[in-house]
C-alpha cells in the first residue's frame, strides 16, 4: 500500500467523524471504534489539556486526574508545539459552554484603555479632514 493510499484511508476516518450529528452518535461511534482503555486515555488527555490551558499546575492536575507526569508533559508539549488541534477545539468548547475564551498562551489581556468617544478618521490630524 502506498503512502497516498494510507493517507486517503486515514482521511476517511476523519471524514466519518465529521458526519456525526450529535453527542449520542459521537459516543456510540467512538464506543464501537475504541476500547474502553483507549477512550479513557483520550478523555484523560483532553481533561489535562483543558486544565493546562486554564493555568492549572502539574501537581494539581496529577492529583485531580490521576494522569502521570509523563502524560501531563506530553499534553503540554502538544499544547505548546503541536498541530494546534487543542487550540482549535478548546475555545470553541468553552464558548459553547458559555465561558469566555481563554487568552492565547496563558497571557493576561490588558483592559482596553478608554480614550473617550471614537473620533472618525476624517476629523483627526491623520485623516483627510484636517
Amino acid at each position: 500500500m502506498t503512502k497516498n493510499e494510507k493517507r486517503a484511508r486515514n482521511d476517511l476516518l476523519y471524514q466519518a467523524i465529521l458526519t456525526l450529528q450529535n453527542l449520542e452518535e459521537c459516543k456510540n461511534f467512538f464506543s464501537d471504534l475504541c476500547t474502553v482503555a483507549e477512550l479513557r486515555a483520550m478523555e484523560q488527555r483532553f481533561e489535562v489539556a483543558m486544565l493546562l490551558s486554564g493555568g492549572m499546575i502539574y501537581n494539581d492536575i496529577l492529583e485531580r486526574t490521576g494522569a502521570s507526569s509523563a502524560t501531563i508533559s506530553r499534553v503540554n508539549r502538544s499544547l505548546q508545539y503541536g498541530a494546534d488541534g487543542y487550540q482549535a477545539v478548546l475555545p470553541r468548547l468553552k464558548e459553547a459552554q458559555g465561558e469566555p475564551p481563554a487568552q492565547a498562551s496563558g497571557e493576561a489581556q490588558a483592559a482596553p484603555e478608554d480614550h473617550g468617544p471614537e473620533t472618525p478618521p476624517e476629523e483627526t490630524e491623520h485623516g483627510n479632514g484636517l
